[in-house]
């Protein structure tokens, strides 16, 4: 059953959470072969599949017992063509992914929500190419006709929204806008930026965001930020602007590292949790309208811990 398409909870001042970083919690600490950090390679047998609910489950067990809204991202970031087709998907068993995906997630929500805790499924969109270099740069057009395919799958699902991640310039991210509207989905943008505020492409999110906007209607529910740490974006968030009333969601990594450096890195870079918690606290005291809360690279439960007790103490302060 649909459940929140036409209403989403986490536009409220309320409190969502997400998980952390899937993909690098898979590889590093669960020791998981992940080829092009394609989780949704997964779903394909039944142990895959369990293991992506205990992952999952998890993170909604905090949210229940926290008395927290969260979202729920399936992990398809890679389940779009290009990456599907080096893993040997064709049209027809990639699309299977994408429904089975969003099955694994519904079946979290009924095990965990609650009245207190309402879970938002969300059909999760990565880039045609690397998050960290803007290469296999498209057209409006072709970025919407590329993404098309895969928000079309999610809404004959019971998907409450999609939501595309880790984008670094500005004409994927209005195609994927127009693809989403076209298929009646709202639609969440989350784009990267390098440790000096701006997109690798050079552009601002300031100005990123209102392109989109304007291209788009504002069809964007709403915008985040993810795939960098909170000292990379402080500068620009400092600086104000209008730009910060579309920003809703926040997944940062856990280091403070460049994409360069984690390209080339060995070793997880975890961070520290209670730290980040403190910078995510001062991040919602800037960005007043942050209520989606979670992690990217380098996170993993401690981090979502650390973070709700950050931020939900200061909702249970203002209360």
């Amino acid at each position: 059953m649909i459940k929140y398409r036409d209403n989403l909870p986490q536009l409220s001042d309320s409190l969502f959470i997400t998980d952390g970083g899937l993909e690098t919690t898979l590889i590093y600490h669960d020791e998981m072969d992940l080829p092009h950090f394609a989780a949704f390679d997964l779903l394909r047998n039944e142990s895959g599949f369990e293991h992506l609910r205990r992952y999952f489950a998890r993170y909604a067990r905090i949210a229940n017992e926290q008395g927290l809204g969260m979202v729920l991202e399936a992990p398809t970031w890679r389940a779009n063509s290009d990456w599907a087709t080096m893993l040997g998907y064709d049209a027809e068993s990639l699309a299977d992914a994408n429904r089975k995906a969003i099955g694994l997630l519904l079946e979290i929500r009924a095990e965990f929500e609650s009245t207190a805790s309402p879970m938002v499924i969300s059909g999760n969109l990565g880039p045609r190419g690397d998050g960290y270099i803007a290469d296999k740069r498209m057209t409006v057009e072709q970025a919407r006709a590329y993404h098309a395919p895969q928000i079309e799958t999610f809404a004959r699902t019971d998907a409450d929204m999609v939501a595309a991640f880790t984008l670094n310039y500005v004409e994927e991210a209005i195609g994927v806008v127009l693809a989403a509207h076209s298929a009646n989905m709202p639609v969440a943008i989350s784009f990267t930026t390098e440790t000096d505020g701006r997109l690798p492409t050079g552009d601002s999110l300031a100005d990123t965001i209102e392109r989109t906007d304007t291209a788009t209607d504002g069809h964007a529910a709403y915008y985040m930020i993810n795939c960098a740490h909170p000292t990379h974006f402080e500068g620009v968030v400092r600086s104000g602007g209008k730009w910060l009333d579309r920003v809703r969601g926040l997944r940062a990594n856990a280091s403070q590292c460049s994409h360069a450096e984690l390209d080339a890195a060995t070793e997880l870079d975890a961070g520290n949790p209670h730290e980040l918690g403190s910078q995510y606290r001062t991040m919602r005291s800037l960005m007043t309208g942050i209520s989606v809360v979670g992690g990217c690279c380098g996170t993993d439960h401690r981090h979502i811990e650390a973070i709700v007790r950050a931020c939900h103490t200061d909702l249970r302060a203002a209360a």
